[in-house]
């Protein structure tokens, strides 16, 4: 039910300067401010005709604490749930994407990469590879009917696509069934046909006809209601292949090999017990990760499958690391990232940016900055160009430190059919989507 999801790119961004003074203002980019904002302009044309009908949080409802939290709509028989799908353009049919087809995985990955979220420029854009998409949509408990594409009759050519995956996410002391909604796209020749209201009432269907009645999304612009927004920082580990591309500029008086050494990381990590996860690491890395993400407002209710899923580290697309006691054998601590590229759009010398995504952290022994530098350097050592991550959880204290710059990329966080009375700080929040 996204709109759109993060920029890929920060070309404004200019890590190089005084770390101290580079941070956006929080009055000017809290999501108070921005819905205060919106609430002033209401009186112009609607900019959201079709959000103003569904169960979301409204703007006119912001700080309205009189309504209660949880469900804003009852869930409907199941009986009464529409059975057929939505009606599309008469050019176009529905299509379920099997993401366990070579062929249809490779259309998907085709249709992203051309087609899906640039930033604000048009000097990047994502470029989810066909193994990361394998491993984002089949969860554990995944629904095919969910992968949903449109073809136009005429060629079979797969023209948009938008996604869910179940997911059980903890608001407050609730747990509930949830659909992630993401990778909503739509071919760029055809974004004034309307598709994408149309795709997200039928992805919002067929979530309903397997008995589930909220989601998560989340996106770069801002719909009816954030729950929370959060900004994105980046840290260069190859400080003059992102100024080349024009990701990062060159700081005032600043020499590009200053540049260099500014961003230079250790050889190897750092804290003694510092290892890859693997498999039988998933019971202690998922007590370890349970009891860490009991402290936020909102967060995944991760067992041990969805642990080995998301966080059992795979080639190209996961990375996870641990420190284990070298004296007791537990494990204490972990950190993950994922890998998520960019094209880079009309450049001779580079076309692939190489960019690992901060992902779950949890610290209990090992410092917390010293446990995120050594994540650095194992990125740095897989020649990651840099390191992305968003103010959630506890993030926002090592973000300065590790010398990360704040990109002018925010992401937005929304619920779909739940309310939480007051908008989060993106401390509060305990999720990463995809």
């Amino acid at each position: 039910m996204s709109e759109k999801n993060s920029p890929p790119g920060s070309p404004k961004q200019n890590p190089d300067q005084n770390l101290e003074t580079n941070p956006l203002p929080k009055d000017d980019s809290s999501l108070e401010t921005i819905v205060r904002k919106i609430q002033d302009s209401m009186s112009l044309p609607k900019r959201h005709k079709f959000w103003e009908t569904q169960p979301v949080g409204q703007f006119k409802d912001f700080g309205d604490t009189s309504l209660p939290e949880g469900p804003i709509e009852a869930p409907t028989p199941l009986s009464e749930v529409k059975q057929e799908p939505y009606n599309l353009p008469s050019p176009y049919e529905w299509t379920t994407c099997d993401m366990n087809s070579e062929e249809t995985c490779t259309e998907v990955y085709n249709l992203l990469k051309n087609n899906y979220v640039e930033d604000d420029e048009n000097m990047f854009r994502f470029n989810y590879s066909k193994e990361f998409l394998g491993w984002a949509l089949r969860p554990p408990g995944y629904y095919k009917s969910w992968h949903i594409g449109v073809r136009a009759k005429a060629s079979k050519k797969l023209v948009a696509f938008i996604t869910g995956i179940p997911a059980r996410i903890r608001v407050r002391n609730e747990v509930v069934k949830m659909a992630e909604i993401n990778f909503l796209c739509v071919h760029k020749k055809l974004r004034s046909k309307r598709l994408a209201p149309v795709m997200i009432k039928e992805v919002t269907r067929r979530v309903h006809l397997e008995n589930i009645w909220q989601a998560t999304y989340t996106a770069g612009v801002v719909l009816p209601t954030p729950i929370t927004t959060c900004q994105y920082w980046h840290r260069s580990l190859n400080p003059k292949k992102l100024i080349d591309v024009g990701f990062s500029r060159l700081g005032p008086r600043m020499t590009m090999s200053r540049t260099i050494k500014l961003y230079k990381l250790p050889d190897s990590p750092g804290t003694s017990g510092f290892r890859k996860m693997e498999l039988r690491d998933v019971p202690a890395v998922t007590r370890l990760l349970r009891n860490y993400l009991s402290q936020f407002v909102v967060s995944p209710d991760f067992d041990e499958n969805d642990v080995e899923h998301w966080l059992l580290p795979t080639e190209g697309v996961v990375d996870s690391y641990l420190v284990e006691s070298p004296v007791t054998h537990d494990v204490t601590d972990f950190c993950s990232f994922y890998t998520l590229p960019s094209s880079i759009l009309g450049n001779q010398n580079y076309s692939i940016l190489k960019a690992a995504y901060s992902y779950y952290n949890v610290s209990t022994k090992t410092p917390l900055l010293q446990l995120m530098n050594d994540a650095l350097i194992v990125a740095k050592q897989k020649d990651f160009d840099v390191f992305n991550a968003l103010d959630v959880m506890h993030n926002e204290p090592f973000l300065k430190e590790l010398k990360f710059g704040p990109g002018d990329g925010q992401l937005h966080y929304y619920l779909y059919n739940y309310r939480i009375q007051n908008a989060l700080r993106p401390s509060e929040l305990g999720l990463v989507l995809l």
